[in-house]
Order: C-alpha cells, then structure tokens, then sequence
C-alpha cells in the first residue's frame, strides 16, 4: 500500500485535505472545471490513489464503486488489460514524434467501418476540439456563417459554446442561433432566423444538460432536423462526444435510423487515454482538407493505440447491449428503493448514462443527502449529472452499489 493510502494519524490531516490545501496556493480555485469536487456534496473526494475495473480508490484509502467513469472516458473499465497492454506496446515504439505512427490509419480505418456515416475521420484531442472542427468544416463546406444550438445544451469549453460568459464577447456568438431539444417549432424558427446563411445545426445525441431531466431525441425531431438539413444544405452536426460508443457503435442516432452529415467524438473513444475524432461524409472531405486543424499532441500514437483496443473490445463485448443491461439492473433497483421508501424519483435517459433526481427537490437537498451516503457507504453517485455505466460493472457490482443507494434512502427519509 502505498504512502498515500496509510490511514491519517489520529489529528493528523487527512491526505484529500492536505493537495486541497496545497492547490488553492498554487492552482486558482484550487481546480478548473467540471472535475472540482467543490461543486459535490461534502465528503466527496477530489484526488485519487487507484483505479481498476469499476473500483476506484482515493488518497485516503476509500474504496468506491464507480459510476461516473472519469465523467465518462472509461467504457470498458479502469486500466482494462488490453488496452493498457496497446498502448504500452505503442510506447515502446514512440508516442509523439515528427509524424504520426501507422496506427494513425489503423485507427481512422476502423472508425469509418464502425461509424455508420463516416467516409473519413480525423483526430484530435479533446471533445471541444472536435466539435470546434465540425463547425468550421461545415462553414468552409456552406460558405455561411450561422449555426443552431439548442439553449442549455454543452458542446464545449470554448467561446462560442462555453456554457460561462466570463471572457466571452457578444461577437464570440454573434452567429449561435437558439431553438429549443426536441421542438421542431422552435427549430423552424431558429433557421427561418438564419435568412439563407445557415451552415449547420448542432444537437447532443440526446439532452442531457446539467441539472434537469434527460431527454431522449424524438423519432420526428430527429427526422425533421435531417429534412431540414437537406432542404437547407446546411450540415447536421450529432455531438455524440459524451454518449459516443454507449447507446451504438456505429453512431448514437442509429437507432433512430438518422445519420448526421459530421460526429463529433471523445470521451469513451480510448478508454481514458487523451483522443477526439470528427467523422463525416465525402461532401464535407474537401472542406476539411482545407480548414486549418491541429495540435502539438493531435498526432499523439499511444491514446491511438488505445482506442483501437477500445474499439475492438466493444465490439467483441458487445459493450452497448452490456452497459444497457447493468444500467437497467441499477434502474430497477432504484426504482423498487424508492417505493420502499415512498420517495418519489425521475429516472431519465438512457440506461447506460443514467440520472436520478428526486421529486420536490428544488434545493437538491435530497439528492445530496442521498449521494453522500451512498458515498459513505461505498458508490460514487453524481446528485446532478448523468452518470456512466462500463463495460466492468457486473451484476454483483450493481447489487453491492444498491446496499449503499438503500442506505441513501434511508438518510433522506429520515430527513
């Protein structure tokens, strides 16, 4: 066991407090981003020891089941074998050098196989990148300038989608046009705004912005923003970078049967390992010969390496069909615990990227008492965010995790 995990000493500070401590001199906020552990109940940790499977364990020494995968990197489990052994034998052999590796085909060939739209891929790092990338290959495609975003909908951390104002100037967005997930009223309207100069809309593969009830994207809205698309030329954008390879491996709207003209994706692409993709039909090829992408790292072999082991580990899993049964194990588990207690919730979304929210919660209150004793009681839950399930959770890892919600139900209903 390692140093960081030895029990504190009794009034010593525990090794959680004492980075905490340690950071806010030196990083401001302590930490950017989503990734603060400020922004949880208390008793949430921010630094971690180990990860492995579906466990994690952070620098105090406490062991959790994990359902939030890295806010959802990691789809087939922490440090799974197979890819850490890829990405191990490409670090043999060179990780960021003067060109990018082999694997850079390899990769970009078994992404147009699997990706039920794509004619081609290129490579990135983050989510932000790709989807930054896929805006400005459908102006350059269209020769336009405006673009539907639907309000309260995150496509990244950049000026023009950033979900803060701070630093960001109305010319930033003077060419974002709202509409409302799901209401084709509100979409009609959007692009009658756009007077002509429409180069693209952006949709999340289903809504899922913080803090409110997930929403799956309706048959005809998915249809109708595919006709209007093609009546309009502009581009259909599917961010899929935080739902990619868990609903479908060939695209999160193919169930729909509706196939975006560009995808953007990151998260679950390498299991963890920094990567972002942007696929797209042969109309928009030229286009993104011509717009200028790129990065330092943006050729980087081993996150490759590893996302061509993702990949093919889902593929031999089926990982989709996995993580929706073990999603709807803990769905139906929750369920049952909140008649039990007669304490009513929604769950939302699909079962895979779950969401538990509590009725008559305005405050979060309960779903804050309810995290923090699951917490306590060993299951990392998110009181406001989708969650995520991996390819590790087991049935058994489903059922240890329903103790502890059991127990979280049991601290809300005693108020």
């Amino acid at each position: 066991m390692s140093q960081a995990l030895l029990p504190a000493k009794p009034g010593a500070i525990p090794p959680d407090d004492a980075l905490r401590a340690r950071a806010r001199a030196v990083i401001p906020g302590g930490l950017w981003g989503h990734l603060n552990a400020a922004r949880l109940p208390e008793g949430y940790p921010q630094y971690f020891a180990s990860a492995e499977g579906c466990r994690l364990r952070d620098v105090n020494g406490r062991e959790y089941i994990d359902f939030m995968c890295a806010w959802g990197p990691v789809v087939v489990g922490h440090r799974h074998p197979a890819v850490e052994a890829a990405a191990r034998r490409q670090a043999g052999q060179g990780d960021c050098m003067n060109g990018p590796a082999p694997v850079l085909v390899e990769l970009a060939e078994l992404l147009v196989v699997t990706v039920a739209h794509a004619d081609w891929a290129l490579l990135a790092k983050n989510g932000t990148d790709a989807t930054t990338a896929c805006v400005t290959i459908a102006r350059a495609a269209t020769g336009r300038r405006k673009v539907l975003v639907a309000r309260g909908s995150y496509h990244g951390a950049v000026p023009w989608c950033s979900p803060s104002l701070a630093g960001v100037t109305a010319e930033d967005r003077a060419h974002i046009l709202p509409f409302d997930y799901n209401d084709t009223a509100s979409l009609e309207a959007a692009a009658e705004a756009a007077k002509g100069d429409l180069a693209a809309v952006i949709v999340t593969a289903f809504r899922h912005d913080f803090g409110r009830h997930q929403e799956l994207p309706t048959p005809e809205f998915a249809r109708h923003l595919r006709a209007l698309c093609d009546a309009t030329g502009a581009a259909l954008i599917l961010d899929d970078v935080r739902a990619g390879f868990r609903i479908d491996l060939g695209g999160s709207w193919e169930p729909l049967g509706v196939r975006p003209d560009l995808s953007a994706f990151s998260k679950a692409i390498a299991n963890g390992h920094p990567l972002a993709a942007v696929t797209g039909r042969d109309r928009f090829r030229q286009a993104a010969t011509e717009v200028y992408t790129t990065g330092s790292f943006w050729c980087g072999a081993v996150p490759m390496a590893a996302a061509v082991a993702t990949i093919q580990e889902l593929r031999r899993l089926d990982g989709p069909a996995h993580m929706r049964a073990m999603g709807e194990r803990l769905r139906a588990g929750l369920d049952a615990l909140s008649r039990r207690y007669r304490l009513p919730v929604r769950q939302t979304g699909p079962a895979q990227m779950p969401l538990m929210i509590f009725d008559n919660d305005p405050d979060w209150a309960k779903g804050d008492a309810f995290c923090a004793t699951a917490l306590r009681h060993g299951a990392y839950f998110h009181p406001r965010h989708n969650m995520f399930l991996s390819c590790a959770h087991t049935e058994e890892d489903i059922d240890r995790a329903l103790e502890a919600a059991e127990a979280g139900f049991q601290a809300v209903a005693r108020g």
